[in-house]
């Protein structure tokens, strides 16, 4: 276990909503039976392939089939995907039968909804749910890419957030939620997806830098450990 917070907690504030950090990277919001993963990048495998860049194409099984284990475990309502659910729009066209056919049935019995990425700013009727830019819950706006507004009170992804530490003279580097109790960053759920540094300047705009704390993804927990313990790659 990495150093943590003073006191070590299993849920995280985000504007004045409590939530689940989930150790295979999803969060779960409780009050609202919702369960918010983002960074799925479906087909990422068969993008790559087009580009002369083999990789097993067993991506989109491989995520799906952690899904279906969490959405059995969790059993949300509501589900939201925040963006980049597929490496390309037109992944979304081309999913094999028997994958569609999986995504299809993780749907059965709940609201999802599909928040556009950069990556997937289209996406068509077959795969089910609903296609929308933004969501708002209680308050708090759920997009891909974080605002520039200071104001925060937003859940998004397109970061990928992973965070490096020293634990016993050994360096862990791991994905994980970053936050300051305002805006929340979540990390990667796709199985080829990769991670940035949250020391990263690319995160700076973002976060109140004396409160930023990232939540890192262990093997059975997520572990809560303060911005100043955080190291750069």
């Amino acid at each position: 276990m990495p150093e943590t917070a003073p006191t070590l907690r299993s849920h995280v504030e985000v504007s004045g909503h409590v939530l689940k950090p989930l150790a295979a990277g999803a969060l779960y919001w409780e009050a609202e039976d919702t369960l918010l993963v983002a960074d799925l990048h479906f087909e990422k495998g068969v993008a790559y392939a087009a580009l002369g860049m083999l990789l097993p194409p067993y991506d989109t099984r491989s995520t799906l089939s952690r899904l279906g284990k969490l959405l059995a475990k969790v059993n949300p309502a509501r589900v939201v995907a925040l963006g980049d659910s597929f490496h390309r729009s037109e992944g979304a066209d081309n999913l094999v039968a028997d994958d569609l056919a999986l995504l299809l049935e993780l749907q059965t019995g709940r609201d999802w909804y599909w928040i556009c990425g950069n990556h997937d700013p289209h996406l068509p009727a077959s795969i089910g749910g609903t296609v929308c830019g933004t969501l708002s819950i209680s308050g708090v706006t759920l997009r891909h890419e974080p605002s520039e507004a200071g104001s925060g009170r937003e859940i998004v992804g397109h970061l990928h957030p992973v965070a490096r530490i020293s634990r016993r003279g050994t360096v862990v580097r791991r994905r994980c939620f970053v936050t300051d109790g305002n805006r929340l960053v979540m990390p990667a759920f796709g199985a080829y997806a990769g991670g940035l540094n949250v020391l990263d300047e690319a995160f700076h705009p973002f976060f109140r830098r004396h409160q930023l704390e990232a939540w890192m993804m262990g093997r059975h927990d997520v572990y809560p450990v303060l911005g100043s313990l955080l190291l750069p790659d």
